[in-house]
């Protein structure tokens, strides 16, 4: 056992899917498995990991996680994910799992053929590709990949002569999956997710399993152990990108420039439910795809963490501040690269009163 590999699990899922929250659950229920984390933080606020530290579980140490924030991961393998694997490999205790949660915008396809690198490949395989989808945006068609649709709309509209980035990206991070996690699954009905698994299943030509879940709430067991080895079918699994240039006699990069983020570093918040109310009018309005981070709240000894996909915007108390540590509120807002900034900071700003 000495010389076995050691596991990664890729954990990827469109922006707000879920992904930090069942890495918390994941952590939290352990078992004593010493697990390594290498967090793609979109942004420039480290809001995940700042997050996944103030879980309390003993699996949460800060030497256990990794914080990768020059861009999406799969734009910076050579850069940044395989050195930092390689120092991950120094260590003289070494992690028993290593879990990857890559950036929503992230495609996991170069990220696991990294995988196959001289030094990594004979010491770490991927036990899996973990993909979870909110079951919420889906069912209500913010993030659904509706070919006929798009074809039938194409005919009357010329603008739509080239297919959404999300979309793809959407069906890029399901093609490599291994196991797909329908999150929010308590949000819609059974009729709703029973559409989402067939919608789901008609665009793969693979069937990996899949499985629902609420607030992230998948044991370890089940995320843990598959076992499958997938840098070795990576062939299987190719991106809209790979496919559209495959045979070209010149390299091609895909990127994302269509996204943009910036951060919002505001006070302390008088009236949390009123800021919150407000929030959701500046998301609908500017339509702003993810807004997280976290807030100060006057008289409460605990910060309050903050998470927006679209217009349903979810609150709760993570941890105390630590001793010396700057209070106040600063929240990352991520959206389409023509998004007025300007406009947004001076509307979140104006919902302090």
């Amino acid at each position: 056992m000495a010389h076995a590999k050691i596991p990664a699990t890729v954990i990827t899922g469109f922006l707000g899917a879920g992904k930090t929250t069942l890495i918390r659950h994941m952590l939290s229920n352990a078992g004593g498995k010493r697990i390594a984390l290498i967090i793609n933080e979109f942004g420039d606020l480290g809001v995940d990991g700042d997050v996944l530290r103030g879980c309390g579980a003993e699996a949460c140490r800060d030497e256990d996680i990794v914080e990768l924030t020059n861009g999406c991961i799969c734009c910076t393998v050579a850069d940044d994910f395989i050195p930092t694997m390689e120092k991950l490999l120094e260590r003289d205790e070494l992690p028993d799992h290593i879990v990857i949660e890559t950036s929503g915008l992230a495609l996991p396809q170069p990220l696991v053929n990294a995988f196959n690198w001289p030094g990594i490949k004979t010491r770490v395989t991927v036990d899996g590709v973990v993909t979870v989808v909110d079951s919420a945006a889906v069912a209500a068609g913010r993030f659904a990949d509706d070919h006929d649709k798009l074809e039938a709309q194409r005919s009357e509209d010329e603008s739509l002569d080239h297919e959404s980035p999300l979309e793809e990206l959407f069906e890029d991070q399901l093609t490599a999956s291994d196991l797909i996690i329908l999150n929010k699954a308590d949000l819609v009905d059974a009729e709703a997710l029973r559409a989402i698994r067939t919608d789901i299943g008609a665009h793969l030509k693979r069937q990996p399993a899949m499985i629902e879940a609420k607030n992230g709430e998948v044991a370890p067991e089940v995320l843990l152990g598959l076992g499958v080895g997938t840098e070795d079918d990576i062939a299987n699994r190719k991106s809209h990108h790979e496919l559209e240039h495959e045979g070209a006699d010149h390299d091609h990069h895909h990127d994302h420039d269509e996204f943009d983020s910036f951060v919002v570093e505001l006070g302390s918040l008088d009236n949390a439910t009123d800021f919150i109310e407000g929030l959701k009018s500046v998301i609908a309005r500017h339509d702003i795809l993810r807004l997280k981070g976290f807030a100060d709240i006057p008289g409460k000894p605990m910060r309050l963490v903050i998470q927006a996909v679209g217009a349903r915007v979810d609150n709760y108390f993570d941890r105390p501040w630590k001793a010396g540590e700057a209070r106040g509120t600063r929240l990352v807002v991520i959206g389409l690269h023509d998004f007025d900034q300007q406009a947004i900071r001076a509307e979140i700003a104006g919902l302090l009163g």
